[in-house]
Protein backbone atom coordinates (compact mmCIF):
# COMPACT_ATOMS: atom_id res chain seq x y z
CA UNK A 1 0.00 0.00 0.00
CA UNK A 2 0.88 3.85 -0.35
CA UNK A 3 -0.02 7.01 0.75
CA UNK A 4 -2.36 9.30 -1.56
CA UNK A 5 0.70 11.14 -3.03
CA UNK A 6 2.40 8.02 -4.83
CA UNK A 7 -0.82 5.46 -4.58
CA UNK A 8 -0.74 2.04 -5.81
CA UNK A 9 -3.62 1.91 -8.51
CA UNK A 10 -5.18 -1.68 -9.63
CA UNK A 11 -6.00 -1.13 -12.92
CA UNK A 12 -8.35 -4.46 -14.24
CA UNK A 13 -8.34 -4.03 -18.71
CA UNK A 14 -5.96 -3.01 -21.18
CA UNK A 15 -8.04 -1.51 -23.73
CA UNK A 16 -8.84 2.10 -24.14
CA UNK A 17 -9.87 2.97 -21.20
CA UNK A 18 -7.54 1.15 -19.13
CA UNK A 19 -4.17 2.45 -20.57
CA UNK A 20 -5.14 5.85 -20.71
CA UNK A 21 -6.07 5.62 -16.83
CA UNK A 22 -2.69 3.71 -16.00
CA UNK A 23 -0.61 5.56 -18.26
CA UNK A 24 -1.88 8.95 -16.70
CA UNK A 25 -1.63 7.38 -13.13
CA UNK A 26 1.82 6.71 -13.60
CA UNK A 27 2.75 9.90 -15.31
CA UNK A 28 1.19 11.41 -11.95
CA UNK A 29 3.15 9.56 -9.88
CA UNK A 30 1.15 6.68 -9.07
CA UNK A 31 2.28 3.07 -9.19
CA UNK A 32 0.23 0.44 -11.06
CA UNK A 33 -0.58 -3.06 -11.48
CA UNK A 34 -2.41 -3.84 -14.62
CA UNK A 35 -4.31 -6.86 -15.22
CA UNK A 36 -5.08 -8.41 -17.85
CA UNK A 37 -7.24 -11.67 -18.72
CA UNK A 38 -6.68 -11.89 -22.62
CA UNK A 39 -5.19 -10.01 -25.73
CA UNK A 40 -3.16 -6.79 -24.32
CA UNK A 41 -5.05 -4.08 -26.29
CA UNK A 42 -8.83 -4.69 -25.80
CA UNK A 43 -11.36 -4.18 -28.11
CA UNK A 44 -10.80 -1.52 -30.30
CA UNK A 45 -7.08 -2.66 -31.97
CA UNK A 46 -7.47 -6.72 -31.76
CA UNK A 47 -11.56 -7.04 -32.71
CA UNK A 48 -13.12 -3.85 -33.42
CA UNK A 49 -12.32 -0.75 -34.94
CA UNK A 50 -8.81 -1.36 -36.54
CA UNK A 51 -9.82 -4.36 -38.69
CA UNK A 52 -13.23 -3.90 -39.19
CA UNK A 53 -12.16 -0.25 -40.76
CA UNK A 54 -9.69 -2.07 -42.49
CA UNK A 55 -11.93 -4.41 -43.74
CA UNK A 56 -14.54 -1.58 -44.75
CA UNK A 57 -11.70 0.53 -46.53
CA UNK A 58 -10.86 -3.24 -48.77
CA UNK A 59 -14.78 -3.27 -49.64
CA UNK A 60 -15.05 0.47 -50.36
CA UNK A 61 -11.69 -0.31 -52.78
CA UNK A 62 -13.43 -3.30 -54.32
CA UNK A 63 -16.78 -0.71 -54.91
CA UNK A 64 -15.22 2.05 -56.53
CA UNK A 65 -13.09 -0.37 -58.88
CA UNK A 66 -17.16 -2.32 -59.56
CA UNK A 67 -18.99 0.87 -59.81
CA UNK A 68 -18.53 5.08 -59.81
CA UNK A 69 -20.12 7.84 -61.03
CA UNK A 70 -17.77 7.95 -63.75
CA UNK A 71 -18.58 4.49 -65.56
CA UNK A 72 -19.51 6.32 -68.40
CA UNK A 73 -15.94 7.66 -69.16
CA UNK A 74 -13.44 5.35 -67.22
CA UNK A 75 -13.06 1.73 -67.30
CA UNK A 76 -14.34 -0.45 -64.34
CA UNK A 77 -13.79 -4.08 -63.46
CA UNK A 78 -15.07 -6.07 -60.66
CA UNK A 79 -12.13 -7.40 -58.68
CA UNK A 80 -11.47 -10.56 -57.47
CA UNK A 81 -11.62 -10.55 -53.41
CA UNK A 82 -8.70 -12.89 -52.11
CA UNK A 83 -10.25 -12.77 -48.76
CA UNK A 84 -7.36 -15.04 -46.80
CA UNK A 85 -4.28 -12.50 -48.65
CA UNK A 86 -6.85 -9.84 -46.82
CA UNK A 87 -7.33 -11.71 -43.60
CA UNK A 88 -3.64 -11.89 -43.15
CA UNK A 89 -3.09 -8.41 -43.90
CA UNK A 90 -5.87 -7.22 -42.11
CA UNK A 91 -3.95 -8.85 -39.02
CA UNK A 92 -0.38 -8.20 -39.36
CA UNK A 93 -1.76 -4.68 -39.11
CA UNK A 94 -3.74 -5.58 -35.98
CA UNK A 95 -0.52 -7.02 -34.54
CA UNK A 96 1.98 -4.25 -35.29
CA UNK A 97 -0.61 -1.89 -34.08
CA UNK A 98 -0.79 -4.21 -30.89
CA UNK A 99 3.01 -4.16 -30.45
CA UNK A 100 3.55 -0.59 -30.68
CA UNK A 101 0.56 1.36 -28.95
CA UNK A 102 0.26 -1.32 -26.22
CA UNK A 103 2.44 -3.94 -25.38
CA UNK A 104 6.05 -1.80 -25.84
CA UNK A 105 4.34 0.94 -23.93
CA UNK A 106 3.68 -1.26 -20.92
CA UNK A 107 7.02 -2.99 -21.14
CA UNK A 108 9.02 0.47 -21.16
CA UNK A 109 7.00 1.86 -17.94
CA UNK A 110 8.41 1.22 -14.70
CA UNK A 111 5.72 2.18 -12.87
CA UNK A 112 3.54 -0.45 -14.61
CA UNK A 113 3.52 -4.24 -13.53
CA UNK A 114 1.28 -6.52 -15.94
CA UNK A 115 -0.15 -9.46 -14.37
CA UNK A 116 -1.94 -11.69 -16.91
CA UNK A 117 -5.00 -13.55 -15.32
CA UNK A 118 -8.46 -12.95 -14.70
CA UNK A 119 -9.23 -10.36 -11.34
CA UNK A 120 -11.85 -10.27 -9.11
CA UNK A 121 -12.55 -8.21 -5.89
CA UNK A 122 -12.28 -9.01 -2.34
CA UNK A 123 -13.15 -6.10 -0.91
CA UNK A 124 -13.14 -2.59 -2.14
CA UNK A 125 -9.37 -2.67 -1.41
CA UNK A 126 -8.08 -6.13 -2.42
CA UNK A 127 -8.17 -8.18 -5.22
CA UNK A 128 -7.32 -11.87 -6.39
CA UNK A 129 -5.78 -12.51 -9.41
CA UNK A 130 -6.28 -16.36 -10.81
CA UNK A 131 -2.86 -16.14 -12.99
CA UNK A 132 -3.51 -17.18 -16.77
CA UNK A 133 -0.05 -19.64 -15.72
CA UNK A 134 -1.42 -21.29 -12.37
CA UNK A 135 -2.06 -20.00 -8.94
CA UNK A 136 -3.61 -16.76 -7.50
CA UNK A 137 -2.00 -13.54 -6.55
CA UNK A 138 -3.76 -11.18 -4.04
CA UNK A 139 -3.27 -7.64 -5.05
CA UNK A 140 -4.20 -4.85 -2.18
CA UNK A 141 -4.12 -1.17 -3.88
CA UNK A 142 -5.00 2.32 -3.01
CA UNK A 143 -7.59 2.94 -5.69
CA UNK A 144 -8.85 0.61 -8.52
CA UNK A 145 -9.56 1.26 -12.25
CA UNK A 146 -12.20 -1.25 -13.75
CA UNK A 147 -11.75 -1.17 -17.73
CA UNK A 148 -13.07 -4.56 -18.58
CA UNK A 149 -15.24 -3.61 -21.79
CA UNK A 150 -18.10 -5.75 -23.48
CA UNK A 151 -18.69 -8.45 -25.54
CA UNK A 152 -21.50 -9.08 -28.38
CA UNK A 153 -24.74 -9.78 -26.51
CA UNK A 154 -26.76 -13.28 -27.61
CA UNK A 155 -30.45 -11.78 -28.63
CA UNK A 156 -32.62 -14.87 -26.61
CA UNK A 157 -33.94 -16.26 -30.19
CA UNK A 158 -35.16 -19.86 -29.79
CA UNK A 159 -32.30 -21.68 -31.18
CA UNK A 160 -29.82 -19.42 -31.51
CA UNK A 161 -27.58 -20.79 -29.17
CA UNK A 162 -27.44 -24.21 -30.55
CA UNK A 163 -26.40 -22.54 -33.87
CA UNK A 164 -22.13 -21.64 -35.03
CA UNK A 165 -24.13 -17.83 -35.97
CA UNK A 166 -21.37 -15.02 -36.54
CA UNK A 167 -21.08 -12.00 -33.88
CA UNK A 168 -18.48 -8.81 -34.93
CA UNK A 169 -15.71 -10.80 -33.65
CA UNK A 170 -16.01 -13.63 -35.92
CA UNK A 171 -17.37 -11.77 -39.23
CA UNK A 172 -14.14 -10.09 -38.92
CA UNK A 173 -12.23 -13.82 -38.40
CA UNK A 174 -13.87 -15.07 -41.78
CA UNK A 175 -11.15 -16.54 -44.21
CA UNK A 176 -13.94 -16.26 -46.73
CA UNK A 177 -17.01 -14.51 -48.12
CA UNK A 178 -20.49 -15.66 -47.55
CA UNK A 179 -22.53 -16.35 -50.47
CA UNK A 180 -25.50 -15.12 -48.53
CA UNK A 181 -25.49 -13.42 -45.46
CA UNK A 182 -28.11 -12.69 -42.88
CA UNK A 183 -27.41 -9.72 -40.54
CA UNK A 184 -29.83 -9.52 -37.44
CA UNK A 185 -29.66 -5.93 -36.32
CA UNK A 186 -30.09 -2.60 -37.92
CA UNK A 187 -27.24 0.07 -35.41
CA UNK A 188 -24.08 0.69 -36.00
CA UNK A 189 -22.03 -2.48 -36.38
CA UNK A 190 -24.93 -4.48 -38.31
CA UNK A 191 -24.63 -2.13 -40.90
CA UNK A 192 -21.43 -1.32 -41.45
CA UNK A 193 -20.20 -4.68 -41.42
CA UNK A 194 -23.52 -5.65 -43.48
CA UNK A 195 -22.75 -3.23 -46.54
CA UNK A 196 -18.86 -4.06 -46.54
CA UNK A 197 -19.54 -7.91 -46.91
CA UNK A 198 -22.07 -7.08 -49.49
CA UNK A 199 -19.15 -5.06 -51.42
CA UNK A 200 -17.10 -7.50 -50.79
CA UNK A 201 -19.53 -10.12 -52.59
CA UNK A 202 -22.48 -11.41 -50.50
CA UNK A 203 -25.84 -11.01 -50.87
CA UNK A 204 -27.18 -9.29 -47.71
CA UNK A 205 -30.18 -9.43 -45.73
CA UNK A 206 -30.56 -6.90 -42.67
CA UNK A 207 -33.24 -7.31 -40.31
CA UNK A 208 -34.29 -4.27 -38.39
CA UNK A 209 -36.81 -4.83 -35.35
CA UNK A 210 -37.77 -1.09 -36.17
CA UNK A 211 -36.11 0.95 -38.45
CA UNK A 212 -32.67 0.85 -39.12
CA UNK A 213 -30.37 3.43 -36.81
CA UNK A 214 -33.82 3.61 -34.84
CA UNK A 215 -31.80 5.49 -32.04
CA UNK A 216 -31.08 8.85 -34.85
CA UNK A 217 -33.36 11.25 -36.13
CA UNK A 218 -35.64 9.24 -38.78
CA UNK A 219 -33.85 10.87 -41.80
CA UNK A 220 -30.61 9.56 -41.15
CA UNK A 221 -32.41 5.93 -40.88
CA UNK A 222 -34.15 6.57 -43.85
CA UNK A 223 -30.70 7.84 -46.32
CA UNK A 224 -29.09 5.00 -45.11
CA UNK A 225 -31.78 2.41 -46.05
CA UNK A 226 -32.08 4.22 -49.70
CA UNK A 227 -28.35 3.43 -50.01
CA UNK A 228 -28.41 0.38 -49.39
CA UNK A 229 -30.97 -0.73 -51.36
CA UNK A 230 -29.67 1.04 -54.33
CA UNK A 231 -26.57 -1.54 -53.62
CA UNK A 232 -28.36 -4.24 -53.13
CA UNK A 233 -28.75 -4.93 -49.67
CA UNK A 234 -32.66 -6.55 -48.58
CA UNK A 235 -33.20 -3.92 -45.57
CA UNK A 236 -36.47 -5.17 -44.12
CA UNK A 237 -38.22 -3.52 -41.20
CA UNK A 238 -40.22 -4.49 -38.60
CA UNK A 239 -38.68 -7.98 -38.69
CA UNK A 240 -37.94 -10.24 -36.12
CA UNK A 241 -36.90 -13.95 -35.82
CA UNK A 242 -38.99 -16.21 -34.34
CA UNK A 243 -36.67 -19.25 -34.57
CA UNK A 244 -33.61 -20.05 -36.08
CA UNK A 245 -31.72 -23.54 -36.82
CA UNK A 246 -28.63 -24.47 -38.35
CA UNK A 247 -28.34 -28.06 -41.02
CA UNK A 248 -24.56 -27.88 -40.92
CA UNK A 249 -25.07 -25.89 -44.08
CA UNK A 250 -28.04 -23.47 -43.83
CA UNK A 251 -29.07 -21.18 -41.32
CA UNK A 252 -33.12 -20.72 -41.48
CA UNK A 253 -34.78 -18.22 -40.03
CA UNK A 254 -38.49 -18.30 -39.21
CA UNK A 255 -39.33 -14.50 -39.03
CA UNK A 256 -42.81 -12.21 -39.15
CA UNK A 257 -41.76 -11.46 -42.78
CA UNK A 258 -41.64 -15.47 -43.87
CA UNK A 259 -38.85 -18.25 -43.90
CA UNK A 260 -35.26 -16.23 -44.97
CA UNK A 261 -31.88 -18.84 -45.34
CA UNK A 262 -28.27 -18.13 -45.44
CA UNK A 263 -25.09 -19.78 -45.86
CA UNK A 264 -23.71 -17.47 -42.93
CA UNK A 265 -25.79 -15.40 -40.19
CA UNK A 266 -24.29 -12.12 -38.03
CA UNK A 267 -25.62 -11.08 -35.05
CA UNK A 268 -24.85 -7.88 -33.87
CA UNK A 269 -27.63 -6.23 -31.54
CA UNK A 270 -25.78 -4.84 -29.06
CA UNK A 271 -22.87 -5.25 -26.27
CA UNK A 272 -22.48 -6.67 -23.08
CA UNK A 273 -20.53 -5.65 -20.03
CA UNK A 274 -17.88 -7.49 -19.24
CA UNK A 275 -18.64 -6.99 -15.55
CA UNK A 276 -20.04 -10.49 -14.23
CA UNK A 277 -17.23 -12.01 -12.73
CA UNK A 278 -15.83 -8.92 -10.80
CA UNK A 279 -18.08 -9.57 -7.35
CA UNK A 280 -18.69 -5.90 -7.26
CA UNK A 281 -22.17 -6.75 -5.89
CA UNK A 282 -20.21 -7.92 -3.02
CA UNK A 283 -19.75 -4.57 -1.82
CA UNK A 284 -22.05 -2.64 -3.11
CA UNK A 285 -21.24 -1.13 -6.68
CA UNK A 286 -24.41 0.08 -8.35
CA UNK A 287 -25.10 -1.19 -11.75
CA UNK A 288 -27.82 -1.39 -14.53
CA UNK A 289 -28.02 -3.85 -16.63
CA UNK A 290 -24.66 -5.40 -16.20
CA UNK A 291 -23.38 -1.36 -16.76
CA UNK A 292 -20.96 0.23 -13.96
CA UNK A 293 -22.56 3.54 -12.98
CA UNK A 294 -20.39 6.35 -12.92
CA UNK A 295 -20.25 9.88 -11.88
CA UNK A 296 -18.44 12.60 -13.91
CA UNK A 297 -15.33 12.20 -11.96
CA UNK A 298 -15.35 9.01 -13.14
CA UNK A 299 -16.11 6.97 -9.30
CA UNK A 300 -18.33 4.53 -9.21
CA UNK A 301 -20.78 5.34 -5.67
CA UNK A 302 -17.73 3.21 -3.39
CA UNK A 303 -15.08 5.86 -3.43
CA UNK A 304 -11.95 4.81 -4.61
CA UNK A 305 -12.73 2.59 -7.16
CA UNK A 306 -13.03 3.93 -10.69
CA UNK A 307 -14.40 2.60 -14.13
CA UNK A 308 -14.41 3.90 -17.92
CA UNK A 309 -15.79 2.47 -21.24
CA UNK A 310 -17.45 -0.12 -22.75
CA UNK A 311 -18.34 -1.71 -19.06
CA UNK A 312 -19.93 1.27 -17.91
CA UNK A 313 -22.87 3.60 -18.79
CA UNK A 314 -21.10 5.95 -20.76
CA UNK A 315 -21.52 5.53 -25.14
CA UNK A 316 -20.06 3.35 -26.50
CA UNK A 317 -16.84 4.54 -28.11
CA UNK A 318 -13.22 4.21 -27.71
CA UNK A 319 -12.35 7.66 -27.37
CA UNK A 320 -15.09 7.86 -24.69
CA UNK A 321 -13.49 5.66 -23.14
CA UNK A 322 -10.05 6.93 -23.34
CA UNK A 323 -10.84 10.41 -22.13
CA UNK A 324 -12.66 8.69 -19.24
CA UNK A 325 -9.96 6.66 -18.38
CA UNK A 326 -7.36 9.34 -18.68
CA UNK A 327 -9.89 11.43 -16.05
CA UNK A 328 -9.50 8.65 -14.45
CA UNK A 329 -5.98 8.54 -13.99
CA UNK A 330 -6.28 12.46 -12.66
CA UNK A 331 -9.02 11.94 -9.81
CA UNK A 332 -7.43 8.88 -8.67
CA UNK A 333 -3.84 10.56 -8.33
CA UNK A 334 -5.64 13.77 -6.30
CA UNK A 335 -7.13 16.10 -9.34
CA UNK A 336 -10.39 16.74 -10.13
CA UNK A 337 -11.31 16.03 -13.86
CA UNK A 338 -14.33 15.51 -15.07
CA UNK A 339 -15.81 14.30 -18.43
CA UNK A 340 -17.88 16.03 -20.82
CA UNK A 341 -20.28 14.72 -23.23
CA UNK A 342 -21.92 17.16 -24.49
CA UNK A 343 -20.30 18.06 -27.51
CA UNK A 344 -19.68 14.13 -28.21
CA UNK A 345 -19.26 13.54 -32.09
CA UNK A 346 -20.48 9.99 -33.17
CA UNK A 347 -19.32 8.52 -36.85
CA UNK A 348 -20.62 5.21 -38.66
CA UNK A 349 -17.81 4.46 -41.04
CA UNK A 350 -20.45 3.26 -44.00
CA UNK A 351 -20.77 5.10 -47.34
CA UNK A 352 -22.13 7.94 -46.95
CA UNK A 353 -20.87 8.18 -44.02
CA UNK A 354 -23.08 9.25 -40.84
CA UNK A 355 -21.83 11.98 -38.57
CA UNK A 356 -23.61 13.44 -35.54
CA UNK A 357 -22.80 15.67 -32.82
CA UNK A 358 -25.05 17.38 -29.77
CA UNK A 359 -28.90 16.94 -30.11
CA UNK A 360 -31.17 15.55 -33.24
CA UNK A 361 -34.12 17.91 -33.35
CA UNK A 362 -36.35 15.10 -30.97
CA UNK A 363 -33.76 15.93 -28.28
CA UNK A 364 -33.27 19.25 -28.17
CA UNK A 365 -37.41 19.24 -27.93
CA UNK A 366 -37.70 17.07 -24.98
CA UNK A 367 -35.17 19.11 -23.25
CA UNK A 368 -37.49 21.65 -23.48
CA UNK A 369 -35.19 23.94 -26.43
CA UNK A 370 -37.91 25.76 -28.75
CA UNK A 371 -35.79 25.19 -31.92
CA UNK A 372 -35.52 26.25 -35.76
CA UNK A 373 -33.86 23.28 -38.06
CA UNK A 374 -32.59 23.39 -41.55
CA UNK A 375 -31.58 20.43 -44.02
CA UNK A 376 -29.51 21.22 -47.09
CA UNK A 377 -29.42 18.55 -49.46
CA UNK A 378 -26.14 17.61 -50.77
CA UNK A 379 -26.76 18.84 -54.25
CA UNK A 380 -26.58 22.34 -52.55
CA UNK A 381 -22.87 21.23 -51.80
CA UNK A 382 -20.07 21.71 -54.47
CA UNK A 383 -17.70 19.12 -53.36
CA UNK A 384 -20.64 16.78 -53.86
CA UNK A 385 -21.44 17.93 -57.14
CA UNK A 386 -17.95 17.35 -58.89
CA UNK A 387 -18.16 14.41 -56.89
CA UNK A 388 -21.40 13.26 -58.96
CA UNK A 389 -22.22 12.29 -55.30
CA UNK A 390 -25.30 14.22 -54.33
CA UNK A 391 -26.87 11.60 -52.33
CA UNK A 392 -27.34 12.56 -48.59
CA UNK A 393 -27.96 15.97 -46.47
CA UNK A 394 -26.41 18.17 -43.86
CA UNK A 395 -29.40 19.17 -40.52
CA UNK A 396 -28.98 21.77 -38.17
CA UNK A 397 -30.11 22.41 -35.01
CA UNK A 398 -30.71 25.82 -33.33
CA UNK A 399 -31.84 27.35 -30.60
CA UNK A 400 -34.33 29.40 -31.95
CA UNK A 401 -34.26 33.11 -30.30
CA UNK A 402 -30.43 32.92 -29.90
CA UNK A 403 -29.73 31.34 -32.70
CA UNK A 404 -26.81 28.83 -31.86
CA UNK A 405 -26.23 25.98 -32.61
CA UNK A 406 -27.33 22.76 -30.97
CA UNK A 407 -26.69 19.94 -32.93
CA UNK A 408 -25.92 18.49 -36.50
CA UNK A 409 -26.73 15.31 -38.41
CA UNK A 410 -24.98 14.47 -41.66
CA UNK A 411 -25.37 11.77 -44.11
CA UNK A 412 -22.82 12.49 -46.46
CA UNK A 413 -19.14 11.48 -48.05
CA UNK A 414 -16.63 11.92 -45.55
CA UNK A 415 -18.97 13.02 -43.12
CA UNK A 416 -16.78 11.90 -40.55
CA UNK A 417 -14.50 14.50 -41.41
CA UNK A 418 -17.03 18.02 -41.43
CA UNK A 419 -18.22 16.79 -37.96
CA UNK A 420 -15.07 17.83 -35.74
CA UNK A 421 -16.12 21.44 -36.83
CA UNK A 422 -19.51 21.43 -35.96
CA UNK A 423 -17.98 20.06 -32.55
CA UNK A 424 -15.45 23.12 -31.99
CA UNK A 425 -18.85 25.24 -32.90
CA UNK A 426 -20.92 23.75 -30.90
CA UNK A 427 -18.46 23.93 -27.59
CA UNK A 428 -17.92 27.81 -28.93
CA UNK A 429 -21.51 28.43 -28.47
CA UNK A 430 -20.86 29.33 -31.86
CA UNK A 431 -24.51 30.94 -33.39
CA UNK A 432 -25.75 29.62 -37.14
CA UNK A 433 -25.07 33.17 -38.12
CA UNK A 434 -21.51 33.10 -37.05
CA UNK A 435 -20.87 29.71 -38.73
CA UNK A 436 -22.22 31.06 -42.75
CA UNK A 437 -19.80 34.10 -41.79
CA UNK A 438 -16.86 32.24 -41.22
CA UNK A 439 -14.73 31.31 -44.05
CA UNK A 440 -14.86 27.80 -45.55
CA UNK A 441 -12.38 26.20 -47.95
CA UNK A 442 -14.17 25.76 -51.05
CA UNK A 443 -15.01 22.47 -52.77
CA UNK A 444 -15.12 21.03 -49.43
CA UNK A 445 -17.90 18.80 -47.93
CA UNK A 446 -17.22 20.75 -44.66
CA UNK A 447 -18.02 23.74 -46.36
CA UNK A 448 -21.91 21.90 -46.36
CA UNK A 449 -22.27 23.24 -42.71
CA UNK A 450 -21.79 27.02 -43.98
CA UNK A 451 -23.96 26.14 -46.32
CA UNK A 452 -26.58 24.81 -44.23
CA UNK A 453 -25.85 27.50 -41.66
CA UNK A 454 -26.44 29.97 -44.44
CA UNK A 455 -30.24 28.63 -44.61
CA UNK A 456 -31.04 30.26 -42.05
CA UNK A 457 -31.39 33.56 -43.25
CA UNK A 458 -31.09 33.15 -47.35
CA UNK A 459 -31.51 30.71 -50.36
CA UNK A 460 -28.41 29.21 -50.88
CA UNK A 461 -29.29 28.20 -54.05
CA UNK A 462 -29.14 31.69 -55.46
CA UNK A 463 -26.00 32.45 -54.24
CA UNK A 464 -22.86 31.79 -56.89
CA UNK A 465 -20.66 28.82 -56.59
CA UNK A 466 -18.37 30.00 -54.01
CA UNK A 467 -20.44 33.39 -52.44
CA UNK A 468 -20.14 34.42 -48.99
Amino acid sequence: MSDDQNPHIAVIGSGGAAMAAALKAAERGARITLIERGTIGGTCVNIGCVPSKILIRAAHIVHLRSESPFDACLSARAPVVNRPALLAQQQARVDELRESKYLSILSDNPAITVLKGEAWFVDERTLTVALNDGGEQTVHFDRAFIGTGARPAEPPIPGLAKTPYLTSTSALELDRIPKRLIVIGASVVAIELAQAFARLGSQVSLLARSRVLSQEDPAVGEAVESAFRREGIKVLRQTQAREITYDGHRFTLQTNAGTLQAEQLLVATGRTPNTENLNLDAFGVIMERGAIQIDKRLQTNVPGIYAAGDCTDQPQFVYVAAAGGSRAGINMTGGNATLDLSAMPAVIFIEPQVATVGLSEAQAQQQGYEVDTRVLSLDNVPRALVNFDTGGFIKMVAERNSGRLLGVQAVAGEAGELIQTAVMAIRARMTVQEIGDELFPYLTMVEGLKLCAQTFTKDVKQLSCCAA
